[in-house]
């Protein structure tokens, strides 16, 4: 695991419990892989200038506890103890502000495209040592947390998969 610190974090509110990890997809530019563009984001030092797409988000103020590379790399931004501003306007379980006790993972990816093999293997490893420290934990998509104004992780996303990894 890489570590990359973001700026964009800041405590949990006190006393405030860790019982969701929510899973997205990311990728910038849009269906592009690879390159610095989302640690950029992350870091709040995305050239606007870059990409015409960028231009909108540019000054977005957005983190997540980590990212899983096409590769199975795993990079961490925010410290899970930490409050990552992954979730944005959320509900889960009648509770809003998800982000508040929830942990971020981001797969580098898209809706429309199939995840690779190795992060599956990334997401069950860090999914399991999450479980190992915090606890069993809810299991949901930014899509759940955020119907109708997220979509991710998406149709390709093999929640099967996933969740016979982890059994």
């Amino acid at each position: 695991m890489r570590d990359s610190p973001s700026p964009h974090q800041d405590d949990r509110p006190e006393g405030e419990a860790i019982t969701l990890l929510v899973i997205h997809n990311i990728s910038l530019p849009p269906g592009e892989f690879g390159g610095p563009y989302i640690e950029d984001l992350f870091h709040g030092r995305l050239d606007p200038a870059a990409h015409p797409y960028f231009e909108d988000i540019a000054s977005l103020r957005v983190s997540a506890h980590y990212l899983i590379r096409r590769d199975g790399e795993i990079v961490q931004f925010v410290e899970p103890e930490k409050r990552a501003w992954h979730a944005g306007v959320s509900q889960w379980k009648g509770r809003e502000r998800c982000n508040d006790f929830s942990i971020g993972i981001e797969l580098e990816g898209t809706d429309d495209v199939e995840f690779e093999d190795a992060q599956y293997v990334a997401l069950a490893a860090l999914t399991r040592e999450l479980f190992s420290r915090f606890g069993p934990l809810d299991l949901a998509g930014h899509s759940d947390i955020a119907p109708g104004r997220k979509t991710d992780p998406g149709p390709c996303f093999r929640w099967d998969r996933y969740r016979a990894a982890l059994a």
